[in-house]
């Protein structure tokens, strides 16, 4: 009997019959779909230290006006966004690392395939129930089809994924590998998108929508992660403004988490400050929410 060989590297190639036998290789030994590490998500290096976290008045006015050029109302203030941020202060982290793009379907399918966890998706009922401005069926471009990712988009961002969810995925990839991955905390998060210097955006304080995947300049859908290379944080972050928001380890009251980033359908675009933190319910599955991840030294 013919010896296996493992799954080879995208791109690789095998002269003669050696790459014939490569392939029979991989569709027996590699998750459908997947070449070899394609389940590993890329990480960044977050040395430890002070960074600047939370808001000043002067930053959440900036963000306020922002909101109020692009709704043509003071919706966000009046709902009071941005009044629970953090006050502006210097905060200290030990050394780690972070996913440098939000976890893809790509990476999730693998996780998903090895495990017979439930992909993702939601039902009508469950999601009407949430009250949400977004009809159901804005839903079904994101859902998963038998459990495999819709057509298309193995490099978007993963969503219709809840906290527990996320968890499992981290338990996941902490058994394969044999270091402890989590989801980030608040403040984990908000160093590796701003860098250290208190930043409003991963690019500066200026708002630049061509830096980012929100509802000013389109295309109104998630995009492939790193597609927006300008809007990179000081530690090469990548979409850590827009695109979607994040679960974070960090817990808003009862049964509640911090998401970070705001998302694609996001305009003004003050929710996509570092600083901006808004709570959602654990069990929520949103087309605007994925994931990132921290993985330990």
């Amino acid at each position: 009997m013919a010896t296996l060989l493992p799954c080879q590297p995208r791109g690789f190639r095998l002269p003669g019959c050696a790459r014939a036998l490569a392939f029979i290789a991989a569709v027996v030994v590699c998750p459908p779909g997947l070449a070899s590490e394609d389940w590993r998500p890329r990480l960044i290096e977050i040395p430890a230290g002070a960074f600047i976290t939370g808001s000043d008045a002067a930053e959440r006015e900036y963000a306020y006006r922002l909101d109020e050029a692009a709704y043509g109302s003071p919706v966000t203030r009046e709902q009071g966004w941005y009044d629970s941020e953090a006050p502006r202060a210097e905060q200290s982290t030990a050394a780690y690392f972070i996913t440098a793009t939000p976890i893809t379907n790509r990476q999730y399918a693998a996780f998903v395939r090895a495990t017979g966890h439930r992909a993702p998706g939601v039902d009508r009922a469950t999601w009407q129930s949430y009250g949400l401005i977004h009809p159901y069926g804005r839903t079904l471009r994101h859902a998963w089809v038998k459990g495999r990712p819709p057509a298309g988009r193995d490099e978007h961002p993963v969503v219709l994924v809840n906290h527990a969810d996320a968890v499992a995925y981290s338990a996941w990839l902490t058994k394969r590998t044999g270091k402890r991955w989590r989801l980030p905390t608040e403040a984990e998060w908000e160093k590796a998108a701003r860098g250290r210097d208190g930043r409003y955006f991963p690019w500066g304080n200026d708002y630049d929508p061509a830096r980012l995947n929100s509802h000013d300049r389109g295309p109104f859908d998630t995009q492939p992660v790193g597609s927006y290379p300008q809007g990179a944080s000081p530690f090469g972050l990548l979409d850590a403004a827009g695109q979607v928001f994040e679960w974070t380890a960090t817990r808003a009251g009862d049964g509640h988490a911090i998401v970070k980033e705001g998302s694609w359908d996001d305009k003004g675009c003050g929710v996509c400050r570092s600083a901006a933190r808004h709570p959602r319910p654990l069990a929520i599955k949103h087309i605007l929410i994925g994931l990132r991840l921290v993985r330990e030294p």
